[in-house]
C-alpha cells in the first residue's frame, strides 16, 4: 500500500511527462503500483476493508460480554460451546474496534500554578536498608508546584505529630517560606471529616497552617492528577536515592536525604527548560514570608510516674526523680528530645529514643539514692513506698512499724500494703488498720477484707450479714 506522497509523486511525474517505468525506477515502487494509482487519479489512500469472521457474530459477542460480566474468557469458551469458532486474538481486536467493553480515552488535564500558589504534601510507604534490616517506613514529601523544589523525610509511621514536625521544617529550613495553599489527600492526618471541596482540616491542623500563613484544601477522590507534583517524586526518590547507599540509623538516613533533595534541585529538568533552584529563586520572594517566632513542634502526653520511677513512652522508659514517684506528670514529646512537667516544673529532659526501641534512659543523678533500700536510725530498710505510707496517716505509719519486726519479707508486704493504699479510700484503710492493731492483728488477708467491709455501704453492694455470720463461724 503506497503511501500518500508517494502517490502525490506518481501524479505530479505523470504530469510532467514521465513514462510510467522511469516513474517507477525514480521511486523504487513496482511499475503495477505506478499504472494503479494512474488509473485511480486520487492521492488519499484508499481504506482497507478486511471482513473479520466475527462480523456476523457480533450480537451473539455484544450477549455474551454483557452476561460474562466483561470477562473475555468466559466470552470466549461459551461461544466454543456454542459452535462459535473465533480465535481469542481475533475476538479481543474485534471487540476493542467494536468498542465492546472498552471506555473511550479521556485527554489528561494540565495544572499551570502561579508562583507561590500551592504547594503539594503526601505520604508513600518505602521498604528500606538500615543497618542490616530492612524496615518499613512513611516517606513524608513536600513539592512547590510552581519552581519543583523538592523537600523528603522518613518517619517510622505518620500522624499529626509527624506531620507538623516534617511540614514546620520544610517550609522553616528549606523552602523558608510557605505557598498560599497546601494540597493533600483526604486522610485523616489532616482531614477532620468531608472529603474534596467539602473537606474540612482539623483543628490543630487549621492552627497549624494559621501559623505559616497558607490553608490546607484536600482533591476530589480519584482525581490523581490534582497531586501529580508529589506522587511522581515517589518513584523517583526509590529508584535514584535509596540503591547503592548505606544507613546506619533513621537520622543518617534523613540527613542524607535532605543534601540528596537539595543537589537534585540543581538538576536540569528538560521537560521545564530550567533548573528547579532557578525557577526557585523567581518564587521565593511571592511565598508567604515566616513568622518571626516558629514554636517547636511538640505532642503532650499524660503519665503517672511508675514505682519503679520511670514514665513510658512507646515502649520506652524515661527516668524521674523519686520524689515524683505515683505522681500524674506530663511528657512534651519533640522529635528528638523528651521533657517531663510537673506542673510548671520541668523535671526531666531526655534525649528521644525510637518508637518500640524498649530501651530505659536513667540519669544518674535521679538515682543517687537507688532503688536499694536504706536504713533509718532503727536499723530498718527504708524502701521508697514507705515515704508516701508513713506520710498517710499515723495507723499506717505504725502498721509499718509492726512489718519491719515480724520478718524478712518487709518487701513484699510493704508493696501490697501500698496497693491497698492506691486502690482503697484512705479513711476506710486507716480504721481497719486501728482496730486490726488493737488485737495485735498485721494478717493484710485480714486487713483488706476489714476494708471492704467499712466501705460495703458507699461503694459496694456487699452482703454485710452474712459476711458477719461466716466471720462469727470461723
Amino acid at each position: 500500500m503506497l503511501d500518500r506522497e508517494t502517490r502525490t509523486a506518481i501524479l505530479r511525474l505523470e504530469k510532467a511527462g514521465h513514462a510510467k517505468t522511469k516513474i517507477a525506477r525514480a521511486l523504487q515502487v513496482s511499475p503495477n503500483s505506478v499504472s494503479k494509482v494512474l488509473e485511480e487519479g486520487n492521492v488519499e489512500v484508499p481504506q482497507l476493508e478486511r471482513p473479520s469472521s466475527a462480523d456476523r457474530h457480533r450480537d451473539r459477542i455484544v450477549e455474551q460480554y454483557i452476561r460474562c460480566r466483561g470477562n473475555m474468557v468466559r466470552v470466549h469458551e461459551e461461544l466454543l460451546a456454542e459452535g462459535i469458532s473465533i480465535p481469542y486474538s481475533t475476538l479481543t481486536g474485534f471487540c476493542r474496534r467494536e468498542n465492546i467493553g472498552v471506555k473511550p480515552k479521556k485527554r489528561s488535564g494540565n495544572y499551570h500554578f502561579k508562583t507561590g500558589e500551592e504547594m503539594q504534601h503526601d505520604t508513600s510507604p518505602h521498604t528500606v536498608k538500615i543497618g542490616d534490616k530492612y524496615v518499613l517506613l512513611q516517606c513524608a514529601s513536600t513539592v512547590l508546584c510552581f519552581s519543583r523544589m523538592l523537600y523528603a523525610q522518613l518517619y517510622p509511621t505518620f500522624n499529626r505529630f509527624y506531620c507538623k514536625v516534617f511540614l514546620s521544617e520544610a517550609i522553616s529550613q528549606f523552602f523558608k517560606g510557605a505557598a498560599g495553599r497546601c494540597m493533600v489527600d483526604n486522610a485523616s492526618i489532616v482531614i477532620a471529616h468531608g472529603t474534596g471541596k467539602n473537606a474540612v482540616p482539623a483543628p490543630e491542623m487549621k492552627a497549624f497552617g494559621d501559623r505559616f500563613g497558607f490553608e490546607f484544601e484536600a482533591h476530589e477522590k480519584g482525581d490523581a492528577n490534582r497531586s501529580a507534583r508529589v506522587e511522581g517524586p515517589f518513584f523517583y526518590i526509590e529508584r535514584n536515592f535509596y540503591p547503592g547507599r548505606t544507613f546506619k540509623d533513621l537520622p543518617d538516613l534523613n540527613r542524607q536525604l535532605s543534601d540528596w533533595c537539595a543537589r537534585k534541585s540543581r538538576r536540569f529538568i528538560k521537560r521545564l527548560q530550567a533548573r528547579p533552584i532557578e525557577l526557585y529563586q523567581i518564587e521565593r520572594p511571592h511565598l508567604k514570608p515566616l513568622p518571626i517566632y516558629i514554636p517547636e513542634v511538640y505532642a503532650m502526653q499524660s503519665r503517672i510516674v511508675d514505682l519503679e520511677g520511670n514514665v513510658n513512652l512507646h515502649t520506652n522508659r524515661y527516668s524521674v526523680p523519686d520524689e515524683y514517684l505515683c505522681q500524674r506528670v506530663q511528657v512534651r514529646e519533640t522529635i528528638d528530645k523528651v521533657r517531663i512537667y510537673h506542673g510548671h516544673d520541668l523535671v526531666a529532659e531526655h534525649e528521644r529514643k525510637p518508637e518500640g526501641a524498649r530501651v530505659s534512659v536513667v540519669n544518674k543523678e535521679h538515682r543517687t539514692t537507688g532503688r536499694r533500700a536504706r536504713k533509718n536510725s532503727a536499723g530498718h530498710r527504708v524502701f521508697p513506698e514507705e515515704k508516701i505510707l508513713r506520710a498517710a496517716t499515723p495507723q499506717i505509719e505504725r502498721l509499718v512499724d509492726k512489718i519491719h519486726t515480724e520478718g524478712s519479707d518487709a518487701l513484699r508486704r510493704i508493696r501490697k500494703l501500698y496497693r491497698f493504699y492506691l486502690d482503697y479510700p484512705t479513711d476506710a484503710l486507716s480504721k481497719a488498720i486501728a482496730r486490726a492493731l488493737e488485737y495485735g492483728l498485721t494478717d493484710l488477708g485480714r486487713i483488706e477484707q476489714m476494708t471492704l467491709r467499712n466501705v460495703a455501704g458507699d461503694y459496694f453492694l456487699l452482703d454485710i450479714n452474712k459476711r458477719r455470720e461466716d466471720d462469727d463461724d470461723e
